[in-house]
């Protein structure tokens, strides 16, 4: 058993923490390329973003971990890098990747500072007891500011100016020092080759051929191949058919001992049985389950259809598929009479609906039409009993509620310092609390926020840049669930209500959303032969109202001439048909799709 330790001691697990765009998968290339893991001819751009979207987008979504072997003083180690998706929807996903890990870069873009998301995952880094590695990007720019970067990280995490390194992802300045002081400062990994097995899944991936996949950092004992596999969060049973580890193709080994990254093919077939953050262990063993496991919630949920009625069934197959990839989305039918047959999903914020759209487009070529985001309340009936909703049309009579908690988050938002007081009057506006304002130096403040989560999901994030000029950042984190005095605003066209466009809102806005929507409609439903009345209304009360005035044929054009009277009597007559007409079908009024549109996609 000594040669298994005497390995673990020659292994460093880390992972790079920095915000989008500010060099992280640039700097990994390097990291691939100096160190003689790929080839430079192999080497495409952002070699560990896998999927096309995030290439395009330059944001990382999925994890993809790479081995590397780096040598100092003669002695090889191996070094294995996993990504950390950078963006706040996938916090969770962060938390298991830090978990996997014993240390981390963080990197640092020399030309823009510390953003709010990169703050949120270095405290996360720093619960977790992680060597934390302060590195400065794009040092070759010439914005970079490496004096006034260096002191802003000093502060922030307490380092000395000579422990920062500075780098450069894109021409290699630097890199080589850095694999150096990964191999001097990240620990060794802890674990006990000689307990029984435990290791952490920190991503798993669905393969046509092979099944479920799951990216695992092993803690304690080996994995071989053809194991019996336990997974204990999910129950789940699966065997080893193969295992190795990613340079980041995949490299098959004979087994992944203590302290070792890797992938293991489980025979699993669905990706529902492989939970990121479970702990996998060895059928019949007595090993306690990682701390730290818990089910993704969705927080948003909104409504996706085909925007060709027809493509109901092509919708569906494009779903399927998208949901073996991701396990974190979830999916129920949900029927409209605007919009057809389509889902109402349950996702983790709005990158993750965008993102969803995107592949459902690419993947699967399907045009989809997204209704406006709604977040889930919790409704406590009179009787007692408690129900969550999702969609303004199962919300209860408001005789039979209690009362109704809407969820919270903890927001975080860094800006220039001259932006405060504007930032400060849009989170009043949504209905925020104002907790606390930090200087992270002369120019930059992070403020602390309580919000409603409805408040974010919308628009938050495009307003906040347009009274920022695009320089405030923003991270928030699920915080708890307070009572909201929440109602249901139906929509009436013609004395009917509409079901399709019922939304949830605050009692004390229905007024100023009702408008809105009448306004909306006004202008969209074409004029009918009869007037016709477009109201809102709250419990049967109407809280804002217009008339869409008649179309008028003139039926007095053939007259000439003649007595006043004539003309009178055909007025009188045209009136009273009218008058029928209205009695009779009042509310066989089309709706054009694009009236539905616009109401359910306005925030």
């Amino acid at each position: 058993m000594h040669h298994s330790l005497r390995m673990q001691q020659h292994i460093r697990n880390f992972c790079i923490i920095a915000h989008i765009d500010h060099g992280k998968s640039t700097l990994a290339d390097r990291l691939l390329e100096l160190t003689g893991t790929i080839d430079k001819r192999q080497l495409k751009e952002q070699t560990l973003d896998t999927m096309e979207l995030e290439q395009e987008r330059g944001i990382t979504i999925k994890l993809q971990p790479a081995r590397m072997r780096h040598t100092v003083d003669g002695q090889v180690y191996t070094l294995n890098l996993i990504d950390t998706p950078g963006h706040v929807d996938f916090s969770y996903e962060v938390s298991r990747s830090l978990a996997a890990v014993e240390g981390c870069l963080l990197l640092v873009d020399a030309t823009q500072g510390v953003q709010a998301q990169t703050l949120a995952n270095l405290y996360l880094a720093m619960d977790y007891g992680l060597e934390v590695i302060p590195v400065l990007n794009k040092i070759d720019l010439p914005a970079a500011d490496v004096e006034a970067r260096g002191t802003e990280l000093m502060q922030l995490i307490g380092c000395k100016r000579e422990e920062i390194l500075a780098v450069s992802g894109k021409t290699g300045e630097g890199v080589p020092a850095l694999l150096d002081a990964i191999v001097a400062h990240i620990p060794v990994p802890k674990g006990d080759s000689n307990a029984p097995t435990r290791a952490l899944i920190f991503d798993s991936l669905y393969d046509d051929y092979q099944g479920v996949i799951a990216y695992v950092r092993v803690v304690d004992g080996a994995l071989k191949t053809r194991d019996a596999l336990h997974f204990m969060a999910t129950g789940a049973d699966g065997m080893v058919t193969e295992l190795g580890h990613l340079l980041p193709s995949r490299a098959e080994d004979a087994d992944l001992s203590t302290g070792q990254i890797g992938y293991v093919v489980t025979g699993l077939k669905e990706l529902s049985s492989c939970h990121v953050g479970d702990t996998v262990t060895i059928a019949g063993s007595v090993a306690k389950a990682l701390p730290g496991y818990r089910v993704v919630v969705p927080m948003v949920f909104a409504g996706i259809f085909p925007k060709d009625g027809g493509d109901a069934e092509e919708l569906r197959e494009a779903m399927e598929r998208l949901m073996l990839s991701d396990a974190s989305i979830s999916v129920e039918p949900e029927r409209s009479a605007a919009l057809g047959v389509g889902f109402r999903c349950g996702l983790l914020g709005m990158l993750h609906l965008e993102i969803v759209q995107e592949r459902l487009k690419r993947e699967s070529g399907v045009e989809v039409v997204v209704t406006t985001p709604s977040v889930a309340y919790r409704v406590r009936k009179t009787n007692g009993t408690e129900m969550r909703v999702t969609s303004p049309q199962d919300l209860p009579d408001p005789s039979h509620i209690e009362s109704i908690f809407e969820p919270w988050v903890r927001t975080d938002i860094v800006v220039p310092s001259v932006y405060v007081g504007a930032v400060m009057s849009l989170v009043q506006d949504r209905g925020g609390l104002y907790k606390t304002t930090e200087y992270l130096d002369a120019k930059r403040a992070l403020l602390h926020y309580e919000l409603p989560l409805s408040a974010v999901i919308v628009d938050f994030h495009d307003a906040l840049k347009t009274v920022t000029s695009g320089y405030g950042s923003l991270n928030y984190e699920l915080l708890d669930e307070r009572e909201a005095s929440i109602v249901r605003l139906d929509i009436l066209v013609a004395e009917d209500p509409v079901e399709a466009l019922a939304t949830f809102v605050y009692r004390d806005k229905a007024h100023q959303v009702g408008k809105r929507i009448v306004h909306a409609l006004m202008e969209e439903i074409p004029r009918q032969q009869f007037v016709v009345k477009i109201q809102a209304a709250v419990g049967g009360k109407i809280v804002a109202g217009d008339k869409l005035s008649a179309l008028r044929k003139d039926v007095t054009a053939k007259l000439y001439g003649g007595d006043v009277t004539r003309k009178r009597k055909l007025l009188e007559k045209q009136k009273k048909g009218k008058k029928r007409m209205a009695a009779m079908g009042h509310g066989r009024v089309e709706i054009p799709s694009k009236a539905y549109l616009r109401v359910l996609k306005q925030g």
